[in-house]
């Protein structure tokens, strides 16, 4: 399954109940159609304690959501927006924003 987000891209989620949050791409999962995104889906875990975690109790962390519920955020125009790709002079391509024609 392909996924249209890379590590780091900034995102912004567009549907589910952490809709309107932007944040940047921790892990990209694409086997399974998921990314894991900064401050986003927080959910509670419960640990028990180990030698790493002594105390053990609940702990807040991000898991993942689906691909098709995150949106590529641009700087430039404050919005979701989707790529387009573009050939640079020298060869290289690179991903392009479909409302401004900003590099992201």
């Amino acid at each position: 399954m392909k996924v249209h987000v890379r590590r780091n891209d900034k995102v912004i989620v567009v549907s589910g109940k952490d809709k309107g949050k932007i944040g940047e791409v921790i892990s990209v999962q694409p086997k399974v159609g998921k990314v894991l995104v900064k401050d986003v889906n927080i959910v509670t875990k419960h640990q028990k304690p180990s030698r790493q975690n002594m105390q053990g109790g609940m702990v807040q962390m991000e898991a993942p959501i689906y691909s098709s519920k995150v949106m590529l955020y641009c700087d430039k125009c404050k919005k979701a927006t989707r790529i387009s790709k573009k050939i640079l002079e020298d060869g290289s391509k690179v991903r392009v924003c479909k409302k401004c024609g900003e590099t992201l």
